[in-house]
């Protein structure tokens, strides 16, 4: 068994080891820079070193002047921010390895959402968000998504724009007060309504309000360089939302939507445009309908002639569904454990999706130490390589959290802080449905003034629209048959001017 030793700009990841669990540092595992955009999985038990090998590919992506993006769930990447601490164990490890090591600290950007911790908030709005990945947030099933998309289109044909929270509600509120403005394109059903305002309203009792709103982010912010030439990496802190998994995994999904919306197509560049990483990755798979994993699919096929690479981090492959994990070009598998009857069978299926190798996996795979993993990529024609046992490389940034006043001072000193730091409350649906239901209010369109509506209570109190006389006389008829064949790109997300 030979190392993988390529003619062009490489991303280092250690050597190969023995039979007898040595490393032999002449013979090196890479991955060749210009199949960084064929995506990736990094997979492992929990402890077993999946984060630290993330912090490796994503510095050296930085080193090669690749941009990275990384969603810091259990808030342990910011140390990237940082340069590493010195030990014994590193400098053993650099040693087996063959790797001349010393500390050096990335360009990092951090980011929140919505402003719920230190970093720059990230903001999107509702229409960019789109049905598809709301419903997905809101755990709706397919019947109540679309019923949900039909309310994203009639704001969307009627020139009502959905920024936040309030102008989403203030639409349903007009559509059941006002049901004959549906003719002709489906009908909503009252029970399905008081399922989608119950739902809004424990999102609303997460802080809903935070997460969608203008300044909305430029996903083009990702792509920035240092002046030094270096990629600037990208962490979105998410701690302060771990109990929130739909939200901050569906968020990212979004953003990566959003990439391929806006990046032009470069076909095959020697170096990816951007680097995406999901850590967690199974938080985005579970539960999802059959919508949301096709528009997954598509997205993660075709974004690699974008130049953007997608890699997720989890615990096994089974996280990943077989038709996504069929895209992905790299894999870094750590240690799996074997418990339970549970663990046999995962650990089965993970052998079973590997190259055909020299190795008893089954048995290697329970048996990797901290750190060492089972890798295979695809060469720069393109092949997979052989499956090899590596012994992994020691991230130069520190392993830790990076000081709490360290990010601050970044934080501060953002050139996007300006940009995105305040929210922006423009004139949306909320504000121009007020006006029309307002006593000498603009009548709509093609339609006679009404006589002036009675007084509604702000759409913050959710609760007191499921409660008024309007919504339960609407709940008490019966509606049209509901319109199913509403498609708005991939993600139910409307095309978006840029500003």
């Amino acid at each position: 068994m030979k190392g993988y030793d390529f003619e062009g700009p490489a991303l280092e990841l250690g050597a190969l080891l023995r039979d007898d669990g040595t490393a032999d540092p002449s013979q090196r595992i890479r991955v060749p820079l210009a199949m960084m955009n064929r995506h990736g999985l990094v997979a492992g038990a929990t402890g077993t070193g999946k984060t630290k090998t993330l912090q490796l590919m994503a510095e050296q992506l930085s080193e090669h002047g690749v941009p990275v993006f990384l969603a810091d769930v259990k808030g342990d990447l910011s140390g990237m921010a940082s340069p590493g601490a010195s030990s014994d164990r590193v400098a053993r490890r650099a040693a087996e390895v063959g790797q001349t090591w010393s500390p050096e600290a990335c360009p990092v950007e951090f980011f929140s959402l919505g402003g719920l911790g230190a970093g720059i908030p990230l903001r999107a709005t509702m229409s960019a968000f789109g049905p598809t990945l709301l419903a997905r947030v809101l755990e709706l099933n397919e019947t109540q998504e679309s019923s949900l998309g039909l309310i994203f289109y009639f704001a969307d044909k009627n020139g009502l724009p959905l920024l936040d929270l309030k102008d989403l509600v203030a639409v349903i509120r007009y559509l059941t007060d006002t049901p004959e403005a549906l003719t002709g394109i489906g009908g909503l059903s009252a029970s399905t309504v008081g399922v989608i305002l119950r739902a809004l309203v424990n999102f609303q009792a997460q802080g809903a309000e935070n997460f969608f709103g203008e300044p909305e982010f430029d996903v083009r912010d990702l792509l920035r360089t240092a002046p030094d030439g270096r990629g600037v990496v990208s962490i979105l802190e998410l701690p302060a939302v771990q109990d929130r998994p739909q939200l901050f995994s569906t968020f990212l999904m979004w953003l990566l939507a959003d990439l391929f919306e806006v990046l032009p197509e470069v076909g095959d560049p020697d170096r990816p445009s951007l680097a995406f990483f999901f850590d967690e990755a199974h938080l985005l798979f579970d539960g999802a309908s059959k919508a949301f994993l096709r528009s997954i699919t598509q997205t993660v096929r075709l974004i690699r002639s974008k130049g953007v690479g997608v890699f997720f981090v989890t615990q096994t492959p089974k996280d990943v569904p077989a038709d996504v994990l069929g895209q992905l070009g790299a894999r870094v598998q750590h240690a799996l454990r074997a418990f339970t009857p549970q663990d046999a069978k995962a650990l089965k299926a993970t052998v079973s999706t590997f190259p055909t190798s020299s190795y008893d996996l089954e048995r290697l795979l329970t048996e990797l130490g901290i750190g060492d993993a089972v890798v295979t990529v695809l060469s720069e024609t393109g092949a997979p390589t052989p499956v090899a046992w590596t012994r992994l490389r020691a991230p130069r940034t520190l392993m830790a959290p990076s000081a709490p006043a360290a990010v601050d001072g970044l934080v501060a000193a953002s050139p996007l802080r300006s940009k995105y730091g305040a929210a922006v409350d423009r004139q949306s649906a909320y504000e121009i449905l007020s006006a029309r239901l307002a006593p000498g209010g603009a009548p709509e369109p093609g339609r006679p003034a009404e006589p002036p509506a009675p007084e509604r209570p702000e759409p913050s109190a959710l609760e007191g629209v499921l409660a008024s006389k309007e919504f339960r006389s609407f709940a008490r008829s019966a509606a049209s048959a509901l319109g199913r064949e509403i498609t708005r790109s991939i993600f139910g997300t409307p095309r978006r001017r840029r500003r």
